[in-house]
Parts: structure tokens; sequence; C-alpha cells
């Protein structure tokens, strides 16, 4: 059954508390956190507080629906402290025949209808009468809650995967650290020398234009190495090289490619490649060649433990809101330098453990595209007869 919002739950608007009467101190006496914008956006944990008078009406306790007005709409089950709302987010208090935990997966889904709908200038603005007009639908009670049993055990099978794969990245970090040792104290008392040293050549990318679908090479970006070091091979695009260009910006297996442009947080993000078939890479990455003394696993994995992490963050220029470190830069990186037949045993035993993450990976796409299909076939009325 369709319904309009408006029919089946009441919207609170949040209070424009005076931004001077702030305080940041939560110990004053009465003094409730404000939620704000980025409290539901973002889940910024950092809070204003109020210690003035307020209405009932604007207390948020934990498992209020909230939504966001503002800038990127989002909805959340409020899990924090006692708290005041204020404007640009609205708390959607439902009737007895709703489920809420149907309602936020039903809108979460339609976030990007909602955000069309928005009254965009600068900031992308959703009004209540726009959001009470929104129609949705809504099987009887006893469906929603079957929906909402459904999704939260898909829930808990994603969840799962995605610790697995976060445990399997720890345990390749782990794993560096009990062969080569901690690279801030070298307890190991390996030389050290520069990334230099370990390589054949350093080379940028290509810049030339790549295309959605047409182009003989797909061609790496620098969304396509993860902050871990792992790879996404989704979104690609594509280019034609000239036979010139080819031995320069194609990475063929074991070589290493270096993000050397990307947020201060980001820039630094290095992966192996290990994909039989060769790429092309974009001007924002840097090959590195490894010569025959070291080993590409070796690389990658120290420059991405969390110590050399911090050594790029700490060195990375900031140039027009990007933070970029050159081939130069790069190469002057110290590096330990252990034999290769320990690399070599390095790599073998990280690629045990990448076989288990592909697994598992794969495991969790098919979880992500059961879940899209549950999500698809509840909230168009296909999932259960009335």
């Amino acid at each position: 059954m369709i319904n309009k919002l408006e029919n089946i739950a009441q919207f609170i608007s949040g209070k424009a508390f005076t931004s001077k009467d702030f305080t940041e101190n939560p110990q004053i006496e009465g003094a409730l956190p404000i939620i704000r914008i980025q409290n539901v956006n973002s889940d910024e944990s950092q809070f204003k507080y109020w210690n003035k008078d307020y209405e009932e009406r604007y207390i948020v306790t934990s498992g209020d629906l909230l939504m966001s007005l503002s800038g990127d709409f989002k909805l959340k089950i409020w899990d924090g402290p006692k708290a005041l709302l204020n404007q640009r987010v609205v708390k959607i208090e439902i009737n007895d025949n709703v489920n809420k935990y149907y309602l936020f997966k039903y809108l979460q889904s339609k976030i990007y209808i909602l955000t069309n709908m928005g009254n965009s200038s600068i900031i992308n603005n959703l009004s209540i009468k726009t959001l009470k007009n929104f129609n949705i639908e809504l099987p009887n009670l006893t469906n929603q809650n079957k929906v909402e049993s459904i999704i939260r055990k898909l829930d808990v099978q994603l969840s799962k995967r995605k610790e697995q794969l976060k445990h399997l990245d720890e345990l390749s970090e782990s794993l560096f650290i009990d062969m080569f040792g901690d690279p801030y104290s070298n307890e190991k008392k390996w030389e050290i020398g520069k990334i230099k040293d370990t390589v054949v050549n350093t080379q940028y990318g290509t810049s030339k234009k790549a295309n959605v679908d047409e182009g003989r090479y797909p061609i790496l970006r620098m969304n396509n190495i993860t902050y871990n070091g792992n790879w996404d091979f989704s979104n690609l695009k594509y280019i034609d090289l000239d036979e010139r260009d080819i031995s320069k910006y194609l990475v063929h297996y074991g070589e290493v490619l270096f993000n050397r442009t990307n947020s201060k947080e980001l820039v630094g993000k290095t992966a192996v490649y290990l994909e039989k078939n060769s790429m092309a890479y974009a001007g924002y990455l840097i090959k590195l060649t490894p010569n025959e003394f070291f080993n590409g696993e070796f690389i990658a994995a120290y420059l991405n433990c969390s110590y050399v992490k911090a050594v790029l963050y700490n060195m990375a220029k900031n140039i027009v809101g990007m933070a970029n470190i050159n081939a130069k830069e790069l190469s002057n990186i110290d590096i330990m330098l252990p034999p290769v037949s320990l690399q070599n045993e390095f790599a073998k035993k990280i690629e045990k453990i990448e076989e288990l993450k592909k697994k598992c990976q794969k495991s969790l796409e098919y979880y992500e595209e059961l879940y899209e299909t549950v999500l698809h076939k509840a909230f168009n009325g296909e999932l259960f007869k009335e």
C-alpha cells in the first residue's frame, strides 16, 4: 500500500539554538549535547553543548529516527547520549502501524530520490513539506517486521565479512612486523637504504585522457588503490597507447604503484600489481619497478605500514587542496634492506592471505547483491503477499 509520510509519522524540526550561547564544556550542570547536521551526516562525535532552557520536544534519546535536511541528506537511528535537536535536522516519530527500522531502511534506499527533490542552491536543502508528501510502499506491520528480520540477518552477514577482511588486512601488517620488525625501531638491525636502492626506475603515469568504454587498455587511477593497499577494479576506464609509450605506461606483474597526489590522509597509498594482464596507469600514480634484490610485495607492505604512512603524511606538500609527494622525494625515503630470500618468503605467505581475502571478498559481494535484491523487492511490495 502506498502512503504519504505525513500519514504515518510526525516530524519535529530542530530548533535554531543561538550559537553564541553554545558551550564546549560538557561538565557544566544541565549541559546537553546539540545534534547538528554533521552529527548525522558523518557520525561526527564532537558536540557543542547547551545549558540554558529548552522545550521537551527537542529532546533526542537513543533509538530516535533522525534525518538531516541540508547538504548530503542522511538518516540515522540515534545511538548517542540524550541530546537536543538543532535546526536542519528532523526527528521522525512513527505511528503504531509502522516499523521504525523498515522506514529507516526504506528512506535510506530512496535517498537519491530525496536528494533530487531538494532545493539546491549553494547547499542542497529539503523542506519538511516535501518530505511529508513523499510516497512510500508500506505493507502491513507483520510484513514490515519480516522485512526487518531479513535485513538484520543480512546486515550481520555483511558485517562479518567486512570484519574478516579487516582482520586479514591487520594480519598482513602483523606478519610484516613479525618477519622484519617495526620500521621505527628497526630492532632486527637491518641495513637502512633508500627506496631508490630497491628499484630499477620510477615512472610517472600517463596524462592522456581516458574513456569510459573505449580503448585497448584498462587504466588504473588513484581510486583503484585502497587505503590498505588492496585493489578495487570497479569503475575502470580505458585508454589507447602509442607503441612508444607502452613500456612506460603499462604496469606489469610484480611492479608497484604509488599514489603521489591525493588528500593528505590518502597520499602514498601503495599496491603491488599481481594481475596476469598488464594495465595502463594514470599520472597521479608512480610506477616502481623492483630490482633483482627486492620483491614488490615487501616494498608495498613497507610503504603501507603504519609508521611509514605517518612519515608520508608529514612529508606530503599541500598544493591547492591536494597533497603531493614527487618521484624524487619518494626515491629518498628510508627503507630497511632485508635479504631477498626473506622478502620472497614473506610474499608467499601474503599470497595465501590474499587467497583468503579473495574468497571473503567474493562472499561479501554475494551478500551485497542479495541485500540489494531483497531491499528492491521489499520496498516495491514484491517480497511478501498482503
